[in-house]
């Protein structure tokens, strides 16, 4: 869905400033409508006088929602004022203001630079009107651009401290409407996110009525795509909600996990500095009265020593060494691990039932005086452990209950026995003994202190607890990952009444070659996926050789069955066999079939079925793996069609991963 934009202006014909007529419904119709739309806006103007009994609460919804208020000052309305007046307390910034003939010259708003158009005969002056659009256009991309930017409200310059209200806070009862169509929105987002599916998440986010709703979702698909460890995909949806939402607190948390993730795996333009970096300009973000908005939150020094600590290991951990080397090593950079040491004590501080901090400090602090005998932190170590134990134990939320033992165990992996140190582990693992991913977490935590020959009989008696544990269990299988995704648009098979061929029926037989040709050249078979629709013609070609290749489809419709059929599989020559053809596809073993209405609910107005359909098939291919992905396109080259279509579809899939295969069907 489009960014919002509500305007604020006269309606009808009124006086203009020196006597003649204004008809402001064509100011709207050929200037401001096409120009803000052009920008990429959807636009809306309230009608006062049509809607008399209800406005105000409309109004109000839309001023405080809106991502963009353009307010037309031409001539001194009152009620334009009084809108732009509540948007100026509402909101510090997202204002354009627009004037036809002169400049209002209102106190307030002297200064503010606001965009004249002409007027002719009380109406947009034909000889200058393209120009004045293109104008128009330009200065509301900048001011979405620069959303984060300059204050625009008086109310917020004049008044430094003063905090916008937050989105939800401001919910108004009586606009039933949109925020039960929010309710539904935001209901099937938290079900995708749930269910791991991502693709219908970053359809839904584009979808949201306004763009703090956009940005929580983008914020929820980058998470869920970090969890499935697609970094680098995560990381774009991350940025796109930070971009509205520059100081959301997970999205800031999960920028940094994946910035430090890429680092970790080598990837170029990523290091461990720039993980740093973040950490650091997070640290330092203030409010509008200058305090610190994240500078004691334990999460961000926590996981600033995370990085540090990170950057401690890979500086010495490497393979091929003896012990000996690695604790030498280990040993020389003590820089790096004072530096981790610092970042998670205060984390510790800011907080001290944080005791994931806490425990990182401790082990670490331990670690250094094993490698250096400098007793710096010998004093304060000992203090620490009561404390640690003590809010570990308090810890009242139940899936938490297996790292707050395990914390315990720790604090007595420092300084207990093998056999004070076993019970302990074993206790943790009889909190979460089903988890092979935690208790893997913490044998490779107790690998690191092996490495270096810290406490060795207690690490041993130790690892040998969760060596057992793990034994017992085999690494589940995570949710079936494909080897390649293979992503299809294509034409239908043509009507028999089409005037201009585009996919005739006797080229079928030729396309269907082609399309396995394909198919074997990429080495399509078992362990791959293939997403598509299944209408005659294109698609159902691609089904029936994926299938063949053993790939496993995947199905997706704009609509329900019967209606799917009816609109894209019984219009084209041969219809009823097509038909046929479908349900054979469907009903093959192992082909999975969903449905857009069901899954991401009613097709929003404006928006084409088909193009949501073959976003939402490209978004769900993507959050596979970018660099899984590989195009197929059965296509005359024409464009011209919006998000969804198969132009922006091989655009967007070649630009990603360069993968692509299009079969052009005029040479077919």
């Amino acid at each position: 869905m489009k960014p919002h934009a509500f305007v604020a202006m006269p309606f009808g014909t009124k006086p203009g400033p020196d006597g003649v007529p204004i008809d402001f419904n064509r100011v709207f119709t050929e200037y401001l409508q096409p120009a803000i739309a052009a920008a990429g806006l959807t636009v809306l103007r309230a009608d006062q006088e049509q809607r008399a009994g209800d406005i105000r609460t409309d109004m109000f919804q839309e001023l405080l929602m809106a991502d963009l208020v353009v307010a037309d000052l031409t001539i001194d309305n009152p009620n334009v004022w009084y809108e732009l007046g509540v948007r100026h307390a509402l909101r510090a910034r997202g204002v354009v203001l627009v004037s036809g003939g002169r400049s209002p010259t209102a106190f307030d708003l002297y200064t503010d630079r606001k965009l004249r158009y002409t007027l002719k005969d009380g109406a947009p002056d034909p000889a200058t009107l393209e120009e004045d659009r293109r104008k128009l256009t330009a200065m509301v991309k900048a001011t979405m651009e620069s959303w984060h930017g300059r204050t625009v409200s008086p109310v917020y310059s004049l008044l430094p401290n003063l905090e916008e209200p937050e989105w939800r806070a401001m919910r108004i009862g009586q606009v039933r409407e949109f925020w039960e169509s929010h309710d539904q929105w935001e209901k099937r987002v938290d079900l995708a996110r749930k269910a791991g599916r991502v693709g219908d998440i970053l359809v839904l986010a584009d979808e949201a009525p306004v763009a703090a709703f956009r940005a929580e979702a983008w914020i929820k698909a980058g998470e869920a795509l970090r969890k499935a460890e697609h970094f680098d995909f995560a990381l774009e949806q991350l940025e796109r909600g930070l971009a509205i939402e520059p100081t959301h607190r997970k999205g800031l948390q999960e920028k940094g996990i994946c910035l430090q993730r890429l680092a970790q795996q080598g990837v170029a333009g990523y290091s461990i500095e720039r993980a740093r970096s973040h950490y650091q300009e997070v640290l330092a973000l203030t409010d509008a009265r200058g305090r610190a908005i994240y500078g004691n939150d334990p999460e961000f020094w926590a996981l600033l020593g995370r990085v540090d600590k990170d950057a401690w290991t890979a500086a010495w951990r490497t393979e091929g060494k003896t012990a000996e080397q690695l604790r030498d090593d280990a040993a020389y950079e003590d820089a790096l691990l004072r530096a981790a040491i610092d970042s998670y004590l205060r984390a510790y501080r800011s907080q001290v039932g944080h005791y994931f901090s806490g425990i990182n400090a401790l082990t670490l602090m331990h670690l250094y005086r094993h490698l250096t005998n400098d007793t710096r932190y010998d004093s304060q170590g000992v203090s620490m452990v009561g404390a640690v134990r003590f809010a570990a134990r308090c810890e009242s939320e139940p899936g938490n209950a297996y790292w707050a033992a395990v914390t315990q165990a720790d604090v007595e992996l420092l300084d207990g026995t093998p056999d004070t140190v076993t019970a302990a582990y074993k206790e943790a693992i009889s909190r979460n003994e089903k988890d092979w991913f935690a208790l893997n977490s913490t044998r490779s935590q107790l690998q690191l202190l092996a490495d270096l020959g810290f406490r060795p009989d207690t690490v041993a008696a130790a690892r040998s607890v969760f060596e057992r544990a793990l034994q017992r269990l085999q690494r589940p299988e995570e949710n079936w990952q494909p080897r390649q995704v293979f992503l299809f648009s294509g034409h239908l098979v043509d009507a028999p009444d089409r005037p201009v061929p585009r996919f005739p029926a006797e080229k079928e037989p030729d396309a269907a070659a082609r399309i396995a040709k394909v198919l074997e050249e990429m080495g399509a078979g078992p362990g791959d996926i293939a997403l598509s629709q299944a209408a005659s013609g294109g698609d159902l070609l691609f089904l029936e050789a994926a299938l063949a290749r053993g790939v496993r489809p995947q199905i997706q419709l704009p609509f329900e069955e019967p209606e799917f059929i009816e609109k894209s599989v019984l219009p084209s020559q041969g219809g009823e066999s097509w038909r046929d053809r479908f349900y054979a596809v469907r009903d093959t073993a192992g082909v999975k079939l969903r449905i857009m209405p069901d899954e991401l609910g009613p097709c929003p107005d404006g928006v084409d079925p088909f193009e949501r359909c073959n976003l939402w098939l490209l978004f769900t291919a993507l959050a596979f793996g970018l660099e899984k992905v590989r195009f197929v396109c059965l296509w005359n080259g024409g464009g011209g069609d919006g998000p969804g279509g198969t132009a922006h579809m091989y655009n967007e899939v070649k630009a990603r991963t360069g993968r692509v295969e299009w079969i052009d069907t005029r040479t077919l």
